[in-house]
């Protein structure tokens, strides 16, 4: 597990320091004049979904480069994470950067990790998921629209999985966990989190692909209750986006409070 450290928040060069160093959920860790890199917290929404006051990570930058774009500037959101998902974000701040790095992801040239905590002990050290996904819905029965399941007549998808610790701890539905490093080399849905169940191990806290999809619906009528987090473990499923590389520049970000203090210091690899 990478042990590198967060760069602090500085101030954006064209940005009035009273407002790019007003607290916020997330931080800026590098900046040129062609892109940010921001470290997003869990729970905070990357890009509107539908009109509303809701904050996003899209409007807070565009608060914060308000200065560039009103000199012919942009918030470009390059890799889109779920809400529940924690981590780096690349963000272009022109259209000539966008272009590029819309280009790169669509040519598989960017390079993306994740860390997601595991239910159980994989009886592996490191393997390729090649599965196929498509929407639930168009092959099967889901009441939950976007979910996304293994199937032959579904798009390529292969995900690259290395276990880097396996630890234990009391919990309501079992004491064996492990960390897992995920390289997804496509770019599908959902693909880490429907790939890990596949195999057997859900992340935990995944309302869709964990331990019953009817949890996520009862979570959207009731929130967060008791009984859910029984079942779940943890409020959010357990996925970060670690690493990133675009070309010859790369980021890194360790595992947030969250999810770190989750793992107990007597795990084992």
């Amino acid at each position: 597990m990478s042990t590198a450290e967060i760069m602090p928040e500085r101030r954006l060069s064209a940005t009035p320091a009273a407002a790019a160093n007003a607290p916020s959920d997330f931080r800026i860790i590098a900046e040129t004049a062609d892109y940010v890199v921001a470290d997003k917290p869990p729970l905070l929404l990357v890009h509107p979904s539908k009109p509303s006051a809701a904050r996003t990570l899209w409007s807070e930058l565009r608060h914060l480069l308000a200065f560039e774009i009103a000199n012919g500037g942009q918030v470009s959101i390059v890799n889109r994470l779920d809400r529940e998902t924690s981590g780096l974000v690349l963000v272009a701040k022109n259209a000539d950067a966008a272009r590029r790095f819309g280009l790169m992801m669509q040519n598989q040239r960017i390079e993306k990790e994740y860390l997601a905590i595991v239910c159980g002990w994989p009886d592996w050290d490191q393997r390729v998921v090649d599965a196929p996904l498509a929407r639930q819905g168009a092959v099967g029965e889901s009441a939950i629209w976007l979910k996304q399941t293994v199937h032959p007549a579904g798009a390529a998808a292969v995900t690259e999985l290395h276990v880097e610790c396996r630890f234990t701890r009391p919990s309501t539905t079992g004491e064996r966990f492990a960390l897992l490093r995920a390289k997804p080399k496509t770019g599908r849905t959902h693909q880490i989190r429907v790939h890990l169940a596949s195999v057997g191990h859900p992340i935990v806290g995944d309302k869709i692909y964990g331990p019953d999809e009817r949890l996520y619906l009862r979570f959207i009528e009731t929130g967060w209750t008791p009984e859910l987090e029984k079942a779940l473990l943890l409020p959010r499923h357990a996925l970060h986006s670690a690493f990133l590389r675009a070309g010859h520049e790369s980021w890194t970000s360790p595992l947030p409070a969250d999810l770190r203090d989750w793992i107990r210091t007597d795990a084992r690899s």
